[in-house]
């Protein structure tokens, strides 16, 4: 009885949100098109065309990537001035322009303006936008609402790549930029305006149970100067940056384990699945006990994780590090949206996200060239991984700090 009486309420909350949560899957799904992960589909071909060494291409996507973090907190403050549709209407256009500068990029300063472009207004103010919107419409099923918009992105990243070749192979790599651009101002671009130009407001009593759990409203200035910041940074940076390094190395890591690449290419899926299965498992969790006392845990997947890279050598380790993954990766995407409403509130929210979303941004670009540079000095990954799973710890404790510094603050607010 308590399951059926659970998804009838489920039921009711997906079709009477239907709208707000179309649009936050819309835009996590639209921001594929400035992650990595599609960015690197025509890597190869960008570097052919600009006789740029693969050091040399990371070097310029490092660089592009550094620019649109420090943007990143400018942009986001519009989300405080302005409501997010008016946002989302002039940065689609604006990322469908940078797919098509990409592709008429004359020389290699215009290809890391492209770039910069393609990760301010994709993976950047997307996801910003996107999270922000939902933090503030849904108040007592916050987590509910973080975990099926991050749904837009895993799906982005299960179908995105295989559109991509099949689009390419009607032309080149450039034909599925155009087709992106196409898309999003055929589709994204009208839809999602569309979808949220109605805004969301929570019902009384939905706003009363809410209110429970937020935070007194910080200004960014006041965030800046707190402490507890830098205590759930050090914690909440550890899976972007994590994440992104193995997926980087990818090649050097089954070159130097003798992966058959078909078998590690298999383990993808299972990442994706588990991702999405435990983001709603944490988004019921977060409704249930709040953010802030899941924090403490959320690491300790990630940090076994990586030691079944550093520790595991035959080819099932790399689907125990991808099942592992998707557990950090599931908890990271509803958890850390649902996060910083609990911690600082929602007058200040875009702007405030921004600052987050930017350091997060700078982890993932600095990530790839540091590990790759200690690879060089001869400490192979494996190895780091491990370091990498004894941060996972130490931040967790770090973790279990700042929650209960923030749960005490506001029990005297």
């Amino acid at each position: 009885m308590e399951l059926t009486g659970a998804l009838r309420a489920n039921g009711r909350f997906l079709a009477d949100n239907a709208r707000w949560l179309s649009a936050g899957m819309l835009l996590t799904l639209f921001s594929s098109f400035g992650q990595t992960f599609f960015i690197g589909l025509s890597g190869a071909d960008i570097q052919r065309e600009f006789s740029l060494t693969p050091g040399e291409f990371g070097g310029l996507y490092m660089v592009a990537t550094l620019l649109s973090a420090a943007s990143l907190p400018w942009m986001g403050r519009l989300l405080d001035l302005m409501p997010g549709w008016k946002v989302a209407r002039f940065c689609l256009p604006l990322l469908a322009i940078a797919c098509l500068v990409l592709v008429t990029a004359p020389h290699v300063a215009v290809l890391v303006l492209a770039i910069y472009l393609l990760r301010l207004f994709g993976q950047g103010m997307m996801t910003e936008i996107a999270f922000t919107e939902l933090g503030r419409w849904f108040v007592a099923n916050r987590g509910r609402a973080m975990a099926l918009a991050a749904m837009g992105l895993q799906a982005g990243m299960a179908f995105m790549p295989v559109l991509f070749v099949a689009v390419s192979g009607m032309g080149t790599w450039r034909t599925a930029w155009i087709a992106a651009a196409g898309a999003i101002v055929v589709l994204g671009w009208p839809a999602i305006t569309l979808l949220m130009r109605r805004e969301r407001v929570a019902s009384g009593a939905e706003a009363d149970q809410g209110k429970q759990g937020l935070a007194r409203d910080w200004t960014r200035a006041e965030v800046i100067r707190d402490p507890v910041l830098y205590l759930l940074l050090a914690g909440t940076l550890a899976p972007p940056f994590i994440g992104t390094i193995v997926y980087f190395h990818l090649g050097y890591l089954i070159e130097l384990r003798g992966y058959d690449p078909l078998a590690f290419a298999l383990a993808f899926p299972i990442a994706s699945i588990t991702t999405v299965l435990f983001a709603l498992v944490c988004g019921f969790l977060i409704d249930r006990f709040g953010a802030l006392r899941l924090l403490p845990l959320y690491l300790l997947p990630l940090a076994a994780a990586s030691l079944a890279v550093g520790l595991v050598e035959p080819v099932w380790g790399i689907y125990l590090f991808m099942f592992l993954l998707g557990i950090s990766n599931g908890f990271t995407q509803t958890l850390i949206g649902a996060l910083w409403p609990e911690v600082y509130g929602l007058a200040n929210l875009g702007g405030i996200r921004a600052i987050t979303v930017a350091a997060m941004v700078v982890s993932t670009a600095i990530g790839p060239g540091l590990t790759g540079l200690l690879i060089d000095w001869g400490v192979p990954l494996p190895h780091q991984m491990i370091w990498m799973a004894a941060w996972c710890l130490a931040a967790s404790f770090g973790l279990a700090v700042a929650s209960r510094a923030v749960r005490r603050r506001e029990s005297h607010a």
